[in-house]
């Protein structure tokens, strides 16, 4: 629980983080965020969420996730559930990174988040991501850290890819996926060397030590 000097700091940084959104709300209209997680990584899907939350009882706490420890996102991304108007996730997996790119496999995923809303928003900002939909849709440059919406989707996708990613580290203990989350640390790379790349690999991401090989 947040109290006392921090949560007026909170509740401040809240005002400033739905400075878009408020305008809207106040004409009744719903506001979707888009945010992803998993563009840089070596293995893995890239995830998209698509969130629609109330006006009213605001989330103490929501940031950027990636300013947000790990245990923190747990607890608030089961929150947002909980009290959100829509939720949607998207997962594009690696052979499709692979196939289209990751530029328009993260744009794939936040389209196809969007479309898996089963409610009707006004508007939709994104993170930085140029999306086609009908809906009129502002993509803002660090989005996550400045729109309470989008920072609340960045939140469900990272929480969501995590989850996936402590999956695989079951299945390939070796490759300490539940520590790096596939992005490319040494001790990633040093496993792919000692044990090769895995069907869960993106091998447009490891052209160099494929042609190594």
């Amino acid at each position: 629980m947040i109290m006392g000097k921090r949560e007026d700091a909170w509740r401040e940084k809240l005002q400033i983080m739905t400075s878009y959104e408020r305008p809207h709300w106040e004409r009744g209209e719903l506001v979707a965020g888009i945010d992803e997680a998993g563009r840089g990584p070596l293995a893995g899907p890239v995830v998209a969420a698509c969130v629609i939350m109330p006006p009213n009882d605001l989330i103490l706490g929501i940031d950027d996730s990636k300013k947000v420890s790990e245990k923190r996102r747990e607890e608030l991304y089961d929150i947002i559930l909980k009290k959100a108007v829509d939720c949607s996730v998207s997962i594009v997996d690696n052979h499709v990174i692979d196939e289209i790119n990751i530029l328009n496999a993260a744009r794939r995923a936040f389209e196809n988040a969007l479309c898996g809303l089963k409610t009707h928003p006004q508007h939709v900002y994104t993170d930085a991501m140029d999306i086609r939909t009908d809906i009129p849709c502002t993509p803002l440059i660090k989005g996550d850290a400045r729109l309470y919406t989008i920072a609340s989707a960045s939140i469900v996708a990272k929480v969501t890819r995590d989850r996936i990613m402590r999956e695989y580290d079951g299945q390939y203990p070796e490759y300490l996926f539940a520590k790096h989350k596939g992005y490319g640390t040494k001790a990633h790379y040093d496993a792919i060397r000692t044990y090769g790349i895995l069907d869960i690999h993106r091998k447009t991401f490891l052209r160099k030590l494929l042609q190594n090989d």
